[in-house]
Protein backbone atom coordinates (compact mmCIF):
# COMPACT_ATOMS: atom_id res chain seq x y z
CA UNK A 1 0.00 0.00 0.00
CA UNK A 2 1.24 3.47 -0.86
CA UNK A 3 1.58 5.34 2.44
CA UNK A 4 3.04 8.88 2.38
CA UNK A 5 4.85 9.71 5.60
CA UNK A 6 2.19 12.25 6.63
CA UNK A 7 -0.50 9.55 6.62
CA UNK A 8 1.48 6.68 8.17
CA UNK A 9 0.34 5.25 11.51
CA UNK A 10 2.83 3.17 13.49
CA UNK A 11 1.39 3.15 17.02
CA UNK A 12 0.55 -0.52 17.69
CA UNK A 13 -2.16 0.28 20.20
CA UNK A 14 -3.88 2.65 17.80
CA UNK A 15 -3.74 0.12 14.97
CA UNK A 16 -5.03 -2.70 17.17
CA UNK A 17 -7.94 -0.57 18.38
CA UNK A 18 -8.77 0.29 14.75
CA UNK A 19 -8.94 -3.31 13.47
CA UNK A 20 -11.04 -4.34 16.45
CA UNK A 21 -13.43 -1.45 15.87
CA UNK A 22 -13.72 -1.88 12.08
CA UNK A 23 -13.77 -5.67 12.09
CA UNK A 24 -15.66 -6.39 8.85
CA UNK A 25 -12.62 -7.30 6.76
CA UNK A 26 -11.94 -8.04 3.11
CA UNK A 27 -9.76 -11.16 2.93
CA UNK A 28 -7.84 -11.37 -0.36
CA UNK A 29 -5.76 -14.43 -1.29
CA UNK A 30 -3.63 -14.97 -4.37
CA UNK A 31 -3.29 -18.68 -5.14
CA UNK A 32 -2.01 -19.99 -8.47
CA UNK A 33 -5.58 -20.21 -9.74
CA UNK A 34 -6.11 -16.45 -9.36
CA UNK A 35 -7.26 -13.83 -6.88
CA UNK A 36 -10.07 -14.67 -4.50
CA UNK A 37 -11.73 -12.35 -1.98
CA UNK A 38 -14.18 -12.81 0.87
CA UNK A 39 -15.91 -10.15 2.98
CA UNK A 40 -16.32 -11.38 6.53
CA UNK A 41 -16.47 -10.22 10.16
CA UNK A 42 -13.40 -11.28 12.09
CA UNK A 43 -11.97 -11.31 15.59
CA UNK A 44 -8.50 -9.82 16.09
CA UNK A 45 -6.72 -11.32 19.09
CA UNK A 46 -3.56 -10.19 20.83
CA UNK A 47 -1.43 -13.25 21.56
CA UNK A 48 2.12 -13.59 22.83
CA UNK A 49 3.40 -13.86 19.26
CA UNK A 50 1.44 -10.83 18.05
CA UNK A 51 -1.93 -10.17 16.42
CA UNK A 52 -3.97 -13.06 15.05
CA UNK A 53 -7.00 -12.65 12.78
CA UNK A 54 -9.61 -15.39 13.23
CA UNK A 55 -12.97 -15.93 11.62
CA UNK A 56 -15.08 -18.32 9.61
CA UNK A 57 -16.50 -18.69 6.12
CA UNK A 58 -19.24 -20.81 4.62
CA UNK A 59 -18.08 -24.32 3.80
CA UNK A 60 -19.54 -23.75 0.33
CA UNK A 61 -17.07 -20.86 -0.14
CA UNK A 62 -13.98 -22.39 -1.76
CA UNK A 63 -11.76 -19.62 -0.33
CA UNK A 64 -11.01 -21.70 2.77
CA UNK A 65 -9.45 -24.43 0.64
CA UNK A 66 -6.48 -22.16 -0.21
CA UNK A 67 -6.00 -21.27 3.46
CA UNK A 68 -3.42 -23.99 3.96
CA UNK A 69 -0.75 -21.93 5.72
CA UNK A 70 1.33 -21.38 2.57
CA UNK A 71 -0.74 -18.90 0.52
CA UNK A 72 -0.36 -15.25 1.51
CA UNK A 73 -3.50 -13.33 2.34
CA UNK A 74 -4.23 -9.63 2.76
CA UNK A 75 -6.89 -8.62 5.27
CA UNK A 76 -8.18 -5.11 4.61
CA UNK A 77 -9.90 -3.23 7.43
CA UNK A 78 -11.89 -0.24 6.19
CA UNK A 79 -12.61 2.76 8.41
CA UNK A 80 -14.64 5.92 7.71
CA UNK A 81 -14.22 7.55 4.31
CA UNK A 82 -15.79 10.32 2.27
CA UNK A 83 -15.31 12.83 -0.54
CA UNK A 84 -13.75 16.14 0.49
CA UNK A 85 -14.64 19.32 -1.41
CA UNK A 86 -11.94 22.00 -1.84
CA UNK A 87 -14.67 24.57 -1.16
CA UNK A 88 -14.39 23.62 2.51
CA UNK A 89 -10.79 24.83 2.72
CA UNK A 90 -9.75 28.26 3.89
CA UNK A 91 -6.75 28.14 1.53
CA UNK A 92 -6.82 27.94 -2.26
CA UNK A 93 -6.26 26.92 -4.94
CA UNK A 94 -6.98 23.31 -4.00
CA UNK A 95 -8.36 20.15 -5.56
CA UNK A 96 -10.99 17.59 -4.47
CA UNK A 97 -9.77 14.56 -2.57
CA UNK A 98 -10.97 11.53 -0.64
CA UNK A 99 -10.23 11.11 3.06
CA UNK A 100 -10.17 7.63 4.56
CA UNK A 101 -8.62 5.31 7.11
CA UNK A 102 -7.51 1.76 6.33
CA UNK A 103 -5.30 -0.99 7.73
CA UNK A 104 -3.71 -3.81 5.74
CA UNK A 105 -2.73 -6.97 7.61
CA UNK A 106 -0.71 -9.68 5.87
CA UNK A 107 -0.34 -13.32 6.80
CA UNK A 108 -0.76 -16.93 5.72
CA UNK A 109 -4.07 -18.19 7.12
CA UNK A 110 -4.75 -21.80 7.92
CA UNK A 111 -8.25 -23.26 7.94
CA UNK A 112 -9.62 -24.97 11.05
CA UNK A 113 -12.37 -27.57 10.95
CA UNK A 114 -12.33 -28.54 14.63
CA UNK A 115 -15.66 -27.87 16.27
CA UNK A 116 -14.46 -26.24 19.52
CA UNK A 117 -12.39 -23.66 17.60
CA UNK A 118 -15.23 -22.78 15.24
CA UNK A 119 -17.79 -22.56 18.05
CA UNK A 120 -15.46 -20.30 20.08
CA UNK A 121 -14.91 -17.92 17.14
CA UNK A 122 -18.62 -17.82 16.34
CA UNK A 123 -19.40 -17.26 20.01
CA UNK A 124 -17.02 -14.30 20.22
CA UNK A 125 -18.55 -12.66 17.17
CA UNK A 126 -22.12 -13.20 18.31
CA UNK A 127 -21.36 -11.93 21.81
CA UNK A 128 -19.84 -8.75 20.38
CA UNK A 129 -23.00 -7.83 18.50
CA UNK A 130 -25.65 -9.31 20.79
CA UNK A 131 -24.41 -8.56 24.31
CA UNK A 132 -26.09 -5.13 24.48
CA UNK A 133 -29.54 -6.54 23.68
CA UNK A 134 -32.15 -7.18 26.37
CA UNK A 135 -32.65 -10.71 25.04
CA UNK A 136 -29.47 -11.62 23.11
CA UNK A 137 -29.31 -14.55 20.72
CA UNK A 138 -26.91 -17.16 22.06
CA UNK A 139 -25.46 -20.27 20.45
CA UNK A 140 -25.86 -22.31 23.60
CA UNK A 141 -29.61 -21.62 23.65
CA UNK A 142 -30.19 -23.23 20.26
CA UNK A 143 -31.38 -26.85 19.84
CA UNK A 144 -28.38 -29.17 19.68
CA UNK A 145 -29.28 -30.60 16.26
CA UNK A 146 -29.67 -27.09 14.79
CA UNK A 147 -26.38 -25.97 16.36
CA UNK A 148 -24.53 -29.00 14.99
CA UNK A 149 -25.92 -28.43 11.50
CA UNK A 150 -24.99 -24.75 11.62
CA UNK A 151 -21.42 -25.44 12.73
CA UNK A 152 -21.00 -28.14 10.08
CA UNK A 153 -21.74 -25.57 7.36
CA UNK A 154 -18.84 -23.27 8.22
CA UNK A 155 -15.06 -23.54 8.36
CA UNK A 156 -12.86 -21.52 10.68
CA UNK A 157 -9.53 -19.89 9.94
CA UNK A 158 -6.71 -18.21 11.82
CA UNK A 159 -4.07 -15.88 10.39
CA UNK A 160 -1.07 -14.77 12.46
CA UNK A 161 -0.25 -11.25 11.25
CA UNK A 162 3.23 -11.15 9.69
CA UNK A 163 3.11 -7.52 8.55
CA UNK A 164 0.72 -4.64 9.10
CA UNK A 165 0.35 -1.23 7.47
CA UNK A 166 -1.94 1.59 8.55
CA UNK A 167 -2.91 4.70 6.64
CA UNK A 168 -5.10 7.46 8.04
CA UNK A 169 -5.48 10.02 5.24
CA UNK A 170 -7.42 12.66 7.14
CA UNK A 171 -5.95 15.96 6.00
CA UNK A 172 -2.66 15.96 7.93
CA UNK A 173 -1.04 17.58 4.90
CA UNK A 174 -3.42 20.56 5.11
CA UNK A 175 -3.29 23.60 7.39
CA UNK A 176 -5.30 23.43 10.64
CA UNK A 177 -7.97 25.78 9.30
CA UNK A 178 -8.46 23.52 6.28
CA UNK A 179 -8.97 20.47 8.50
CA UNK A 180 -11.44 22.46 10.60
CA UNK A 181 -13.30 23.46 7.44
CA UNK A 182 -13.32 19.85 6.24
CA UNK A 183 -14.85 18.60 9.49
CA UNK A 184 -17.50 21.32 9.35
CA UNK A 185 -18.25 20.56 5.70
CA UNK A 186 -18.61 16.85 6.37
CA UNK A 187 -21.00 17.53 9.23
CA UNK A 188 -23.11 19.86 7.06
CA UNK A 189 -23.51 17.10 4.49
CA UNK A 190 -25.43 15.10 7.12
CA UNK A 191 -24.53 11.78 5.51
CA UNK A 192 -23.69 8.87 7.81
CA UNK A 193 -20.35 8.44 6.04
CA UNK A 194 -19.44 12.11 6.37
CA UNK A 195 -20.42 12.31 10.02
CA UNK A 196 -18.42 9.16 10.82
CA UNK A 197 -15.35 10.60 9.08
CA UNK A 198 -15.74 13.94 10.86
CA UNK A 199 -15.82 12.14 14.21
CA UNK A 200 -12.77 10.15 13.23
CA UNK A 201 -10.89 13.29 12.23
CA UNK A 202 -11.74 14.94 15.56
CA UNK A 203 -10.43 11.88 17.39
CA UNK A 204 -7.22 11.79 15.29
CA UNK A 205 -6.06 15.41 15.00
CA UNK A 206 -2.55 14.33 14.13
CA UNK A 207 -3.57 11.44 11.96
Amino acid sequence: MYVPEAFKVVDEGEIEAFVQRYDFATMVSSPATGLIATHVPVVVRRETTGLVVVGHVARANSHWRVMDGSVECLAIFHGPHSYVSPTWYANSPAVPTWNYAVVHAYGKPRFREDGPFIETVLGELVHRYESHRAEPWRIEDQPSDFRDQMLARIVGFEMPVLKIEAKFKVGQNRRPEDRTGTIAGLEREKSSEGIALAEFMRAHPGG
